[in-house]
C-alpha cells in the first residue's frame, strides 16, 4: 500500500508527539504505516508513506535518485544567474550540490498558507520550479539562500511519477498494490516492479480513495 498525502504547513512528520503539536495522526488513520523520507515541519506538499519495507527505502534513499520536484517563492525578483547556479550546482557547507533542474515560474494557483508567509511591501517574491536528486537537510533552503534569494514558501508537488495532482491540504489518498505496480512500470530503473512490493502484499486489494480529515 502507498499513501498520497498533503502535508499542510506547520504539521510534524511523524505520528506521535509528547508536546501536543498537530502530527500525522490527526490526519491519516491509516495503521502501520511509516513516511517514505521526510517533509519538513514549516514545507507543504507530498508525503509519501507505505507499509512497504524495499518501497519505503526505494523512495528514501538517496542513492536511487528519485526525482523530488518543488515550487518554491522566494524573496526577490530571482534571475537568470541564479537560475543557472541551481541547475549547476551550489557550494554549500556540506559540499556542492548535484545539479538541478530549475526554470522560474508564473505564481501557481494552489492553496494559500496558513499563516500567510512575512512579505517585505519593497521587496518582491517570485517563484521557481526545482527538481533534485539528493536529500541534504533542508536542501531547497540552502540553495536559493545561497544563489541570493531565500525560501520563503516551499511546496513539494512530486516525487517520482507520484504528484499531489487535486489533493488538498490534509487530504490522503490510497493506492493498492495494483495501482502501486503500474505506477512504478512507468520507472525505467524498475524492471520488475512487483519485486518491490512482494513483502506484505494483502489478500485483497482496496480500490483507492480520498480522504480528508481536519485536527482534532
Amino acid at each position: 500500500m502507498l499513501v498520497l498525502f498533503n502535508k499542510p504547513f506547520d504539521v510534524l512528520c511523524q505520528f506521535t508527539d509528547q508536546l501536543g503539536c498537530i502530527t500525522l495522526a490527526d490526519f491519516i488513520p491509516v495503521k502501520n504505516i511509516y513516511a517514505a523520507g521526510r517533509l519538513d515541519r514549516d514545507s507543504e506538499g507530498l508525503l509519501l508513506l507505505t507499509d512497504h519495507g524495499k518501497l519505503q527505502d526505494f523512495i528514501a534513499s538517496p542513492g536511487y535518485k528519485l526525482q523530488k520536484t518543488y515550487w518554491a517563492q522566494v524573496e526577490g525578483e530571482i534571475n537568470d544567474q541564479a537560475i543557472e547556479q541551481l541547475r549547476q550546482g551550489v557550494a554549500l557547507k556540506d559540499g556542492v550540490t548535484s545539479p538541478a533542474r530549475a526554470r522560474r515560474i508564473d505564481e501557481p494557483g494552489i492553496w494559500p498558507r496558513n499563516p500567510p508567509i512575512r512579505e517585505r511591501k519593497l521587496i518582491p517574491t517570485s517563484w521557481i520550479e526545482l527538481s533534485i536528486t539528493e536529500g541534504r537537510n533542508r536542501q531547497v533552503r540552502r540553495m536559493t539562500a545561497a544563489a541570493g534569494f531565500p525560501t520563503l514558501r516551499l511546496v513539494r508537488i512530486a516525487i517520482g511519477p507520484w504528484r499531489l495532482d487535486d489533493l488538498q491540504p490534509g487530504q490522503y489518498r490510497l493506492l493498492t498494490d495494483e495501482q502501486l505496480a503500474k505506477y512504478l512500470s512507468n520507472l525505467p530503473d524498475i524492471k520488475n516492479p512487483r519485486h518491490l512490493l512482494q513483502e506484505n502484499l494483502p489478500n485483497r486489494a482496496r480500490p483507492a480513495r480520498k480522504h480528508s480529515r481536519r485536527p482534532r
